[in-house]
């Protein structure tokens, strides 16, 4: 059995001495096993799917990208600046099995949950969003609540290695709703 599959919460996913081949196949059977073949992965006791984009990549695949990589800013060949996510992240990635663990509320103690409405820069409108934050750890979850209030999206994780992220999710704890949506 790889190493990184018998990793718990706390512990780090060793990936720093994998090519970059064997770090993706690495990474891919974690994810696997606890999100994309895990037919259990609730939150909050709401399943917890994938955001679909309509570029043709399949779900799965889109939330590996979020849950190992970073965006960039990139031009395209008009001159045009948007964001790629091809920037590959080890802070994330050698944490994407605590995602399995802090979910399935394994570990109550120093984890808050909140619920907010912001905006969506991208989309031009105000979305509400769902952060499950590990004060110890400093690692943030993020879903979205479907529509139908159901179930939820899971949109990234990550960890708050910059210097402003802490700040950044103390102003958003101020901003929380009365109730966890």
């Amino acid at each position: 059995m790889p190493v990184n599959l018998t990793k718990r919460y706390p512990q780090l996913l060793e990936l720093l001495h994998l090519t970059a081949a064997d770090r993706a196949d690495s990474l891919r059977a974690v994810f696997s096993r606890d999100i994309e073949n895990n037919n259990k992965f609730q939150f909050l006791h709401k399943f917890i799917h994938p955001i679909k984009k309509d570029d043709g990549q399949s779900a799965m695949d889109t939330l590996f990208q979020h849950l190992t990589h970073v965006s960039e800013e990139v031009v395209d060949e008009n001159g045009r600046s948007h964001k790629s996510r091809k920037v590959f992240e080890m802070d994330r990635s050698r944490r994407i099995h605590w995602i399995k663990h802090l979910v399935e509320m394994n570990y109550k103690s120093g984890i808050e949950i909140f619920s907010i409405i912001e905006r969506d820069h991208k989309q031009r409108k105000d979305v509400q969003r769902t952060y499950l934050y590990d004060l110890k750890q400093k690692y943030v979850i993020v879903f979205e609540p479907q529509r139908s209030m159901r179930d939820y999206y899971l949109l990234s994780a990550y960890y708050l290695n910059r210097q402003y992220g802490e700040k950044k999710m103390k102003k958003k704890m101020k901003q929380k709703l009365q109730e966890v949506l």
